[in-house]
């Protein structure tokens, strides 16, 4: 301990979220018939050392939480932006209605508490805060109790007591109730690991199919006006030319004659309705015919042309090549002219060798650029976020307006840019090693320093009856709703068990519920759940914790 006095403050800080760190993670190593507590750890360590009165500076503590959430958040929504728009599509109502029972059902309980045990009305409205670990619904709270209350400063100190009690219990609490679903339905993870992959959407395989035209009504139309191409979307890459018997790569303008053989890319339903229109499948196979069109597969890494369509870009004007294929956050589609290229796009170009090493030049192809992390971008994605965090929505009926705050303003901004891919040369791509890591510092300093400031006073208050009786309605409001809910959603919902743990680590708005539930199993189902409830959870409870303070302490 003398050590550390003589330490500079920084120089302190840094030593003990390093010691806490490593000694939480160790702990969170530590299996128990295979489930641990993974970055979880971090967060009873620090706990531990701040019950021994290892503290650190109050505005470095706070810095380090607030800026390793932003990591978190940010690095989750950049990488599964495009995930969690294609689960808002098929079962975001179904998701976001679990999340508005748990935050109700909590509401509920916290006024069934307050009367019944007797617990003061700002303390009632701490324990919801902290009984489902959210921080801004305790902000907001206090803002509203500020207007309201004579003795601001003495009721607002009691707020926040409530959630200091509860907040520790609230987050083993969401753990455990994942834990105690897994028991209660005998989860097989593997299994529903398995499951929600064959549950996914898939896009129709794609497949080659050569033509032979036999409709005598397509002599001499160019490629790119035979009917129905564009609304089959099917892409023809090569033509045979029966006078030349040389095959060709497909340009828009080349004339067709009966007797000419094209090669075709599509979904099968694409090519048999297109089959109709030319003629029939030949026996002759275009891609091991004798002629001048060869194939590769790019990656597009030119930060000039990212947002280009194929058809402003002009690779067949430019080049005499075409864009046959082009795969994306790994699902394989057929490009138009209208498809813009997003940065790591791979694309598959037909033409002759030279036009293709040109083409290559052009799109980019340097892998090396997918290992590079894009930090410019990444840092004006933090800043938007954070700003966006900011700005107060004005909700009716409520004193005050309400925020995202620093873990839902970055989340939504991170969504949004990974969607839109890049703004000119800002391009919003983390490869996935890098992303991973971040998002793991930022975790572990979130749990780190939620720990050191939890565990100063909270043995003194537990040990006290009312901090006994508070942490005990703190668990009752943390985990009746969620067991309840999961009840629900897995007996008559079938809800896959990754995706429920993500909806029940989002609707408490819990990173370290969904660090765990990541840790149970090697799969992104929770992580996409999780941010797929977000931002209705954050606002439900923020506005339902200042309806709670006018409720109970009016």
């Amino acid at each position: 301990m003398d050590l550390l006095n003589s330490l500079t403050p920084t120089s302190q800080s840094i030593l003990v979220i390093s010691l806490v760190a490593t000694t939480g993670l160790a702990l969170g190593s530590l299996k128990f018939r295979g489930i641990g507590l993974g970055s979880a750890g971090a967060l009873f360590t620090g706990i531990a050392f701040a019950h021994y009165g290892v503290v650190i500076e109050p505005e470095i503590l706070h810095f380090a939480k607030e800026f390793g959430l932003i990591l978190f958040v940010f690095t989750i929504g950049i990488q599964l932006g495009p995930s969690i728009i294609d689960l808002w599509r098929h079962q975001g109502v179904r998701l976001n209605a679990l999340a508005i029972l748990i935050v109700l059902s909590g509401a509920l309980l916290t006024v069934l508490m307050a009367f019944l045990l007797n617990i003061q009305g700002e303390a009632a409205a701490g324990l919801f805060s902290g009984a489902t670990t959210n921080t801004p619904s305790l902000g907001a709270a206090q803002q509203v109790l500020a207007e309201q209350s004579t003795d601001a400063e003495g009721s607002s100190s009691l707020l926040a007591l409530g959630y200091a009690v509860a907040y520790p219990g609230g987050i083993v609490g969401i753990i455990a109730s994942i834990l105690l679903l897994k028991r209660i339905f005998n989860i097989d993870l593997e299994a529903e690991k398995k499951q929600l992959i064959d549950q996914a959407p898939q896009a129709p395989p794609l497949e080659r199919r050569n033509l032979l035209i036999l409709n005598a009504n397509l002599s001499g139309v160019p490629l790119g006006e035979i009917p129905g191409r564009q609304e089959t979307h099917v892409m023809i890459s090569r033509i045979w030319k029966k006078q030349e018997d040389v095959v060709h790569p497909a340009a828009d303008e080349t004339p067709v004659e009966v007797g000419d053989v094209i090669l075709t890319v599509g979904t099968a339903s694409e090519l048999d309705r297109f089959q109709m229109i030319v003629g029939q499948v030949s026996d002759q196979n275009l891609m091991e015919a004798r002629g001048d069109a060869s194939w590769q597969r790019v990656i597009v890494t030119n930060k000039k042309i990212l947002g280009d369509s194929l058809g402003e870009l002009g690779l067949h004007q430019r080049y005499d090549v075409n864009a046959t294929r082009l795969i994306r956050a790994g699902v394989e589609m057929v490009p138009n002219r209208a498809t813009r290229l997003h940065f790591g796009d791979l694309l598959r170009i037909v033409g002759n060798t030279e036009n293709l090493i040109q083409a290559s030049r052009f799109l980019g192809n340097e892998p090396k650029e997918l290992d590079h992390t894009q930090f410019i971008p990444f840092f004006v994605g933090l800043t938007v976020g954070v700003i966006c965090g900011l700005i107060p929505i004005s909700l009716p009926g409520l004193p005050v307006p309400v925020r995202l705050g620093l873990a839902g303003g970055p989340l939504l901004v991170a969504i949004l840019f990974s969607l839109i891919g890049n703004l000119g040369t800002l391009v919003w791509y983390i490869p996935s090693n890098a992303n991973h890591s971040i998002r793991e510092l930022g975790i572990i300093l979130f749990l780190v320093c939620v720990g050191l400031n939890a565990g100063g006073n909270f043995m003194e208050t537990v040990l006290t009856s009312t901090g006994a009786i508070w942490l005990l309605a703190g668990i009752v409001i943390t985990m009746v709703p969620l067991l309840i809910t999961g009840l629900v959603a897995r007996y008559w919902l079938r809800l896959n068990f990754l995706t429920l743990s993500g909806v029940i680590a989002g609707s408490m708005t819990d990173p370290p519920a969904l660090a765990f539930a990541s840790s149970l199993c090697q799969a992104e189902g929770a992580s996409i759940a999780y941010a797929a409830v977000y931002p209705l959870a954050m606002m439900l409870r923020i506005l339902v914790a200042q309806i709670l303070v006018l409720l109970l302490c009016g």
